[in-house]
């Protein structure tokens, strides 16, 4: 659950606005360090402890090489770097680079020209250009510029099954919309609920939207909004999906009580283990959780796949969604530059990819997938790193992605569509509207 709590944290933080009073400046653009070093804010969970070795081992070398150029890493709790960061980096103590999550995280600060576009230096650096699964290093960019390095794991949003009701009644893993609606039809003929949905978090709702408008449309569509044009909502794809949302749910594809179900509390996911709801499209953070919760389900019926092919849509199949990464983005006042690139280039080395896969993460990096052996769960992990390694794109979570501004109110809008007080056309409408 940890890799949950993360990621809906940091989008409730997002939307918090806190006064600059009483909170500590990171560094100065270059010099607030101790002794004069370059600073580097980052998410102060159990995860930091890789960007705190990284940031050791960079020090050491910088030492042997008897370089002035050296890495202090400040750790923020969770609950506060959202807003921490934002009053940082308005401030004189500004970090020379900080944690995110590309998107709608750092178009602020992108459009107030306080980062650096990374697109050259990384086209020109083989390490940087090389290292990284392409679609991911892309899901951090912003107008088709790139301004983060990928610096830890990977969270696509999967079509999970059981197992076990599949082979009772004979179905398989449905690889087409039709499919699906297929088993939909045989499963509930048996008086089982389809999916599994935690529809009073919301989020969950979110990702059905999310895979929906990239297969029908492709993520071109959803490229429009996070690179600030709220009209991209206007794309016919996003009434589609809207409509085949509200089918599903007319159809019972998601049961009748899902609105009151929640997944922060397990509702969800012990919904599915039970055996009541037959399939759950949710992050990968799903295996952890049941392995946690409900181990005996998921070492013995837990299923996984791609969600399906929309027939007619021009979305690949290969496409993926979630949470691609986290990214580090570098402040335009940092004094030296050179310094920073040189560190970022440990995020692609074999020795940091080792670490993030012994904490149970997937690397970004190009050449994880022999590594992935050692993980805690070597085949969940080897198919999570094929499923991204082969997506020609990657679209972030919208609640992410979007300007935090407009996550609430958005999020707002899919679940009047969800639990029937908005219409497919009213929740386009709605959407246009947001600024």
């Amino acid at each position: 659950m940890e890799s949950y709590s993360r990621r809906w944290l940091l989008g409730a933080g997002a939307t918090t606005l806190v006064s600059a009073a009483g909170l500590t400046a990171c560094g100065s653009g270059g010099s607030g360090g101790s002794g004069g070093a370059l600073t580097a804010l980052v998410y102060g969970d159990d995860e930091a402890k890789i960007q705190a070795a990284a940031v050791d081992r960079f020090n050491v070398s910088a030492a042997a090489r008897r370089t002035k150029g050296r890495i202090e890493l400040q750790k923020v709790p969770g609950s506060e770097y959202p807003a921490k960061l934002r009053t940082a980096m308005g401030s004189p103590g500004a970090p020379d680079l900080f944690f995110n999550w590309g998107g709608g995280s750092i178009k602020a600060y992108k459009d107030a020209g306080q980062l650096v576009d990374l697109t050259d230096a990384i086209a020109a650096d083989p390490v940087l250009k090389n290292g990284f699964l392409p679609s991911v290093l892309a899901a951090g960019a912003l107008g088709g510029r790139d301004y983060g390095i990928p610096m830890r794991g990977m969270q696509p949003v999967i079509l999970f099954y059981n197992k076990a009701l599949f082979a009772e009644h004979r179905l398989r893993p449905p690889t087409t919309w039709d499919q699906l609606l297929d088993n939909n039809a045989r499963l509930k003929k048996a008086g089982i609920t389809p999916f599994a949905l935690g529809g009073s978090d919301i989020w969950p709702e979110l990702m059905w939207l999310e895979y929906l408008v990239d297969r029908i449309g492709g993520p071109e569509v959803f490229d429009r909004v996070k690179n600030g044009d709220p009209a991209g909502w206007g794309d016919p794809a996003v009434l589609k999906a809207a409509e085949t949302v509200r089918q599903l749910i007319d159809d019972g594809a998601f049961g009748t009580g899902f609105s009151s179900v929640a997944y922060t509390n397990g509702g969800a996911p012990a919904v599915f283990a039970r055996g009541r709801a037959a399939m759950h499209l949710m992050g990968s953070w799903e295996y952890s959780t049941q392995l946690g919760k409900f181990p005996g389900f998921a070492r013995k019926d837990l299923g996984w796949c791609a969600f399906p092919r929309y027939e007619g849509g021009a979305g690949d199949i290969r496409n993926v969604v979630g949470n691609p990464t986290n990214y580090w983005s570098v402040n335009a006042r940092t004094s030296d530059k050179d310094t920073v690139l040189a560190f970022l280039r440990d995020c692609a080395s074999e020795t940091y990819a080792k670490a993030l896969v012994a904490n149970g993460s997937i690397p970004a990096t190009s050449g994880a997938a022999k590594l992935l052996a050692a993980a805690p769960k070597p085949e969940f992990a080897a198919f999570q790193y094929r499923l991204v390694q082969q997506a020609p794109a990657f679209t972030l979570s919208w609640d992410q992605a979007v300007d935090p501004a407009v996550q609430t109110p958005m999020l707002t809008e899919i679940d009047k569509l969800f639990v029937g007080k908005s219409s497919p056309s009213r929740f386009v409408s709605a959407l246009q509207g947001l600024k």
